[in-house]
Formats: structure tokens, C-alpha cells, sequence
């Protein structure tokens, strides 16, 4: 199982510590959901997912504080509330926290925050950053670069020529991702984002040669942190007794932590531009995805050509 610490989530969204006493460095959030706790507060635990961050918007806080509940029940709901050890509550649009609650929070050992959004924002803010950071992940050996806004990861054996592609696509103005290791994540049904590790972030291997900076020899509009892969490229040795397809009737998928991708196999053979291929292969995938698609424009125009020969 994955988790991302809460000490992050409060950094990247921007919360204000409540309780600073309590250290929140070790705590870990392990669920992309958000619960917004009606029901526990009118005394229904069942099914009650205590893993989830809790927030409190102004429903829940006018039936703290204008349904006529008393202190007494109110420190009764938290109190069990907080008896589940949730990771933290976060009290939106800067709503006021009484004494009280405080100090059992601080008995409880839970993190309180306030924050200044809306409560529809902030759980939208919340589950977009938590869907990322705990998504299923893999790595895989290839490059991944950004060519006219499409992701293209360039797979294949080792030595076959992938960072020299990659390297040729930087020149012609493109942007690497990640060269050698591609850490993926699947962060939805349609999307995979991949990311470069932190060791080989901008750096690119070329045999012979060695080690290269690309952001340091190219600038930083030469590379991007992350990028979402849209299409698969590998490349192989040329077999001249393996048929290819020439014309692209059907689309060829590969299968990335459960998600399709359209993938197209490359035979290698010298003089081949592997870079002018994978533009090429961008190009078309965007094309398509616009609504046109150039075989089905030749079929087009065979099947109209051969109904005028027969006229």
C-alpha cells in the first residue's frame, strides 16, 4: 500500500496548523478519498472509514453550532471521532475552532487545520493531489519525451538506440521526460503519468560518450518534470522475414498497469531517422485523436477510384 506523508499535503495546499504541538512528520495519509463526517457527527459509525482526512464545511459546522447541540455533545461526537485516530480534520473556509476542541484534539493526539477554501475546492484540490501521490505505480526501461505535447515513451532493448532518438527530438526542439528509467503512475482509468527518478532526472546516457546534462546543455525549456504517455514506441531489430504493417487498418495496443496504449513497433535497419519516426508517429496519433484518420482517407479514396472503374 502507498502513502504520502501528511506533513506534504499540509505544505502543498497550504493548511494552517492548529495544533503544532502534535508532530504530524510521521503521519501518513493511505486513502485518496475525503469524508466529509454528517453522519458520525449525528452518532452513525457504521462503515465509517477512519484512514480518510476528515473535513468539516458549513453544513457540518451549523449542526455543531446552530442545531442546538451543547458542548457537552459536541465534545461527546468529537471525542469519538477522534477516538478512530483519523490522520488529521480540516476545518474549512477559515471556520472558527473553540478552546475546547483543541485541547481535545490535543488529548486525542489528531491534527487540526484550518484552511480558506470552499469545501468543494479543497476536497477537489485534496483528491487531485492524493490520486497522484498514491496511484499504482511501475518502472519501466525506456525514454519518455514530450513531442508536441504527446507522450511518447520510446521502449526496446538496451544499445538499440533510444536515448540517441531521444537526444535527436531534444535538437529539433522537444522535451525529455526521463531517459533509461520511466517511474509511471496510474493515477485514472485514462491516465498514466511518468516521471524521471530523482538520480536521473535530466540526464541522458549515450554510449561511447557518457553522461550528458540535457538541461544544463540544452535549458530548462529542453525538459519537463511529468508528463502523461499517450503513446508507446518500440523498437526492434529489422527482420526481413517478419511481415510488417504497412498500412495501420488496426490499431496495436500494449497493456500499462491495466491501461491501453497505443503502441506502434518500429523495425531498426540503418539510415532509418528515428527521431523524424517518432514525430512522425505523434503527429498522427494527435491527428487521429482530432478526428482524422489518413487510412481510412486511402481506403476512402481506393473504394471511390475502383466504383468509377466499374461505372
Amino acid at each position: 500500500m502507498y502513502s504520502v506523508s501528511l506533513k506534504k499535503i499540509v505544505e502543498r495546499v497550504g493548511l494552517v496548523n492548529l495544533t503544532p504541538e502534535i508532530d504530524i512528520t510521521e503521519r501518513k495519509i493511505t486513502k485518496p478519498e475525503i469524508n466529509r463526517p454528517a453522519l458520525q457527527l449525528a452518532g452513525f459509525f457504521s462503515d465509517f472509514d477512519k484512514e480518510r482526512i476528515q473535513l468539516i464545511g458549513n453544513v457540518e459546522y451549523a449542526y455543531m453550532y446552530q442545531n442546538e447541540m451543547t458542548s457537552e455533545q459536541r465534545h461527546a461526537c468529537f471525542s469519538r471521532l477522534m477516538g478512530y485516530d483519523v490522520p488529521c480534520i480540516v476545518f474549512c473556509r477559515n471556520l472558527e475552532v473553540s478552546p475546547g476542541m483543541k485541547k481535545l484534539a490535543l488529548e486525542k493526539g489528531v491534527p487540526l487545520f484550518n484552511a480558506p477554501q470552499e469545501t468543494t475546492a479543497l476536497v477537489a484540490e485534496l483528491v487531485r493531489i492524493l490520486q497522484v501521490e498514491l496511484a499504482p505505480r511501475i518502472s519501466i526501461h525506456g525514454v519518455l519525451v514530450d513531442v508536441f505535447g504527446e507522450g511518447v515513451l520510446i521502449t526496446g532493448e538496451s544499445g538499440i538506440g533510444k536515448s540517441e532518438a531521444a537526444l535527436e527530438l531534444i535538437k529539433r526542439g522537444h522535451r525529455l521526460v526521463s531517459d533509461d528509467v520511466v517511474e509511471i503512475k496510474r493515477v485514472s482509468d485514462e491516465t498514466l503519468l511518468g516521471t524521471a527518478p530523482e538520480v536521473t532526472k535530466y540526464l541522458i546516457e549515450l554510449r561511447g560518450i557518457g553522461i550528458i546534462d540535457i538541461k544544463m546543455l540544452y535549458g530548462v525549456q529542453s525538459v519537463k518534470e511529468t508528463q502523461s504517455i499517450n503513446l508507446v514506441i518500440r523498437l526492434e531489430d529489422w527482420d526481413k522475414d517478419k511481415e510488417y504493417d504497412r498500412l495501420g487498418l488496426e490499431e496495436n495496443y500494449t497493456e500499462i498497469l491495466g491501461n491501453k496504449v497505443v503502441c506502434h513497433n518500429i523495425p531498426i535497419r540503418p539510415g532509418r531517422n528515428l527521431a523524424i519516426i517518432c514525430e512522425a508517429a505523434a503527429i498522427n496519433y494527435r491527428q487521429k485523436k482530432m478526428g482524422y484518420n489518413a487510412t481510412e482517407e486511402l481506403y476512402r479514396r481506393v473504394t471511390n477510384n475502383l466504383m468509377k472503374n466499374t461505372q
